[in-house]
């Protein structure tokens, strides 16, 4: 054994060949390294650490792939899929007969990438100039973000035509869509106008923004790298129109009444006016004009006179037209007869130290000449014998210190202040129409009391019908019980229900008090119209200026029925500081109320019920049909 020994060491300690490796021969027996043995922690630590790798490698692929792939789906596929909006399409607004008020057109917008546009200076000088700006402003446009900004919004077609043929490179175009309003400045304060995001700001617009806006649709595509649609993909959910709106205004009565109170306005050099036409047979607002007005497309440099709807938004206080309601409890709780006789003296009366007065001393008066004179003493009287919450009611029934419920924005209450605080002087004088006070359209609605027999009836402004989803309850309340003769012809429209008010006596012996203060000899004459019998009571009244009265501004105001025989429509007609000298409502006014009257029964298609002449004889044929 020793032999073999020492053959290895021999072996192993023979010199190297010339051509032999240069590595150094490692003595394995000697190493430390090698002789030394492996803890058994440390591969035990190795084997867990790789395995332990492994784990969360796993876990990361299970949460990508299983738990959480929603979100790396949606990231993978915005890279190749496009969401497309499809707008909605505004709600177009219609008058009762079918008639655009509002719609909606498409019109180009212009947008630019400034950090993509180039411009020579004719370019950048013409741009300018089809944009209706100066050149400073469209520097600040592209000074802003580099990525987007609008150049303009809703051009003519003419405009991004001409600005497209310019070829300056990072201007685009996109379409949208602008409202149109074909009626214009007649019909501004009903329709009223959209933003330029087409978000209803004032009237209709305003009032059913909701409606009219619907809701957009979506469209999911695929589409390659020139922005071109390659398919389609998902569910298509299509866009959801706004809804269309009909309302009960007639567009040729509204632009007959913006007409009319246009040019009373101007030739009678005053402030402003305003006009209320109603349906007395369905409450329905046939027009409602107001001067000053404006266009409802191009609101550049527009004023807060212009935008107000004073119809609705103006209060006054209504002076003589509340004499009618006076007059007519006193008739309801037989209190007087139409021809009893009241003294008013030399036109004067004191109260608690106050004194009252008629513009003219008319001695004994009946009842009905009360009215037809206009006679404040004669009504004080007659208020008098009220006691204070009597009074207050009567008023609170006929919609005194109440809003009329339209669902349009802006609309008042008036004044009534409770009749606890009522003192003697106050009471005397709220009975002429002082100390209160209301809207004209207060006024139109509580002289349907008058038109429909002692009924109050409400009012609207959207289209009465059975099959409108868009009509308020109380339109939907027809009457199919109505019998002739009770304030109108067999055959006319089925009227609404309203609230008594007073006996169907007492609103027609009010309605001939009414015919004869629009007669000569009356306070208004000049409301007589062209073969309809018509009633109606003036008003003139000082404005209020703070705690006091101005002594040279005036409001006078007209408000009637016609055919006072067959009540159609209700007329309400106000006019705001006339400064050509005449101010009495029956000068005015009542000029305005009758041709008002006359083109809206013919556009209504109303026969005639007088001789053509509208003269004090027709009268005669008035008292026959009470």
């Amino acid at each position: 054994m020793s032999r073999v020994g020492d053959l290895i060491r021999r072996l192993f300690s023979l010199p190297r060949r010339q051509n032999a490796s240069a590595m150094p021969t490692v003595r394995y027996a000697t190493s430390p390294l090698l002789a030394s043995r492996t803890p058994p922690w440390r591969v035990k630590f190795l084997i867990g650490a790789i395995g332990l790798g492994f784990a969360v490698l796993i876990g990361r692929a299970a949460w990508i792939q299983i738990i959480h792939n929603d979100f790396y789906l949606q990231q993978g596929a915005s890279r190749y899929e496009r969401r497309i909006e499809l707008p909605a399409n505004r709600g177009r607004i219609l008058d009762r007969n079918g008639e655009l008020l509002a719609s909606s057109v498409p019109s180009p917008s212009l947008w630019v990438i400034p950090k993509d546009f180039e411009a020579t200076p004719a370019q950048f000088k013409a741009l300018a100039k089809l944009l209706n700006m100066k050149s400073s402003e469209l520097k600040k446009r592209l000074g802003g973000n580099q990525n987007f900004a609008w150049l303009r919004r809703q051009v003519d077609d003419s405009v991004a035509q001409q600005v497209a043929a310019l070829g300056i490179k990072g201007v685009h175009e996109i379409k949208e869509t602008k409202r149109q309003y074909p009626e214009g400045e007649a019909a501004a304060h009903i329709v009223g106008f959209t933003n330029i995001e087409d978000e209803g700001q004032e009237g209709i617009e305003l009032a059913y923004q909701k409606q009219l806006i619907g809701r957009d649709g979506v469209r999911h595509v695929i589409k390659d790298r020139l922005g071109r649609v390659v398919e389609s993909v998902g569910d298509l959910i299509p866009a959801d129109d706004g809804r269309e709106i009909r309302l009960s205004i007639d567009a040729k009565i509204q632009f007959y009444a913006y007409q009319r109170i246009r040019d009373a306005v101007a030739a009678q050099k005053a402030k402003a006016g305003s006009v209320v036409v109603l349906d007395a047979q369905t409450g329905e607002i046939l027009a409602l004009a107001n001067v000053p007005s404006y266009t409802p497309s191009d609101r550049r440099n527009l004023t807060g006179a212009q935008l107000r709807n004073r119809a609705l938004t103006d209060t006054f206080e209504p002076g003589s037209t509340m004499k009618p309601f006076i007059i007519s409890w006193a008739l309801e709780t037989n209190r007087v007869k139409p021809e009893t006789v009241i003294s008013t003296g030399a036109g004067r009366m004191t109260i608690d130290g106050a004194t009252i007065s008629d513009s003219h001393p008319h001695g004994d008066l009946t009842v009905e000449q009360v009215l037809q004179k206009s006679s404040n003493i004669g009504t004080a009287k007659l208020a008098l014998q009220f006691q204070p919450k009597e009074m207050w009611e009567l008023y609170t029934a006929v919609g005194m210190g109440q809003k009329p419920q339209i669902g349009f924005p802006g609309v008042v209450t008036g004044r009534l202040r409770p009749y606890k605080s009522w003192r003697r002087i106050e009471q005397v004088t709220m009975s002429y129409g002082y100390g209160l006070s209301a809207s004209l359209l207060q006024l139109a609605q509580a002289y349907t009391v008058f038109a429909r027999d002692g009924e109050l009836i409400p009012i609207t402004l959207l289209k009465r019908d059975d099959g409108d989803e868009t009509a308020t309850p109380q339109s939907l309340a027809l009457r199919t019980d109505y019998k002739p003769g009770q304030g109108m012809p067999a055959g006319e429209l089925v009227p609404v229900r309203g609230t008594r008010v007073f006996s169907p006596e007492t609103a027609r012996e009010v309605r001939k008090m009414l015919a004869m203060a629009a007669s000569n000899g009356g306070t208004a004459p000049k409301a007589q119209a062209m073969g309809y019998s018509v009633g109606g009571k003036t008003g003139t009244a000082h404005k209020q200026e703070g705690k006091g009265y101005s002594g040279n501004k005036y409001r006078s105001w007209f408000v009637g029925i016609a055919p006072i025989s067959h009540p159609r429509i209700v007329v309400a007609v106000m006019v705001d500081e006339p400064g050509n000298g005449v101010y009495f409502g029956g000068d005015v006014a009542a000029p305005v109320f009758s041709q008002v009257v006359e083109q809206t029964l013919n556009r209504l298609g109303v026969m005639p019920d007088l001789d053509v002449r509208p003269d004090i004889t027709a009268m005669q044929s008035v008292e026959e049909s009470f």
